[in-house]
């Protein structure tokens, strides 16, 4: 796996220009802009844990459109594939494609172990009661995927700056929605961090 420096809480957003639905470019600096953005990168399209996630997000898109926040989804596929799974998973997202990964590794996201990405416990009993309660199984990925990449969901104020980075201990541990939503303790994403200590 590769060594690097993962974004902490506070740290600038990498700027990466990635490619939207339409193949156009987009510069993510433009998304946080007006909004605080949600940045949920997926693994490949065979991965049932994914669907879940992406589920999971779409069920609570107005939830997070009444809190203020845009919901981008980014892939290492072609802008088609991309656009396909996009709009069957999270029709109501920004949907980008990033086939070089240069924003999967800007973002400190590379390959996973063996472990983190098929042998955890957790994983398979993930993969048990997704096939049984939803009819997801793991499948290959797409040509030109990695079934070794590893995901990850960020939370960008308008400042530019990593309100939450979430980093996966195993391909199973996606965030759960409710802290997408209110944090931790009831955090307003809106609100930059001030580090001055309290006199």
């Amino acid at each position: 796996m590769a060594k690097y420096n993962p974004l902490k809480f506070n740290d600038p957003a990498p700027d990466v220009k990635l490619l939207g639905a339409d193949g156009r470019s987009i510069q993510l600096s433009s998304l946080w802009m007006d909004k605080v953005l949600v940045l949920a990168f997926t693994r490949h399209f065979g991965c049932p844990q994914c669907k879940e996630m992406l589920d999971q997000l779409t069920d609570s898109h107005p939830a997070l459109t009444e809190r203020g926040l845009c919901l981008a989804i980014v892939s290492h596929a072609s802008t088609e594939s991309a656009k396909r799974f996009c709009d069957l998973r999270a029709p109501n997202a920004i949907c980008l494609a990033d086939p070089s990964r240069s924003a999967y590794h800007a973002y400190g996201l590379y390959q996973g172990s063996v472990w983190q990405t098929m042998l955890s416990p957790r994983i398979w009993l993930s993969n048990r009661r997704l096939a049984r309660t939803k009819g997801y199984k793991p499948e290959l990925p797409n040509a030109g995927q990695d079934a070794y990449q590893m995901s990850g969901t960020f939370i960008i104020g308008m400042d530019g700056r990593v309100r939450l980075p979430y980093f996966y201990e195993d391909i199973a541990d996606h965030p759960p929605v409710d802290l997408i939503l209110h944090g931790i303790m009831g955090t307003d994403w809106n609100k930059p961090f001030d580090s001055k200590p309290v006199v």
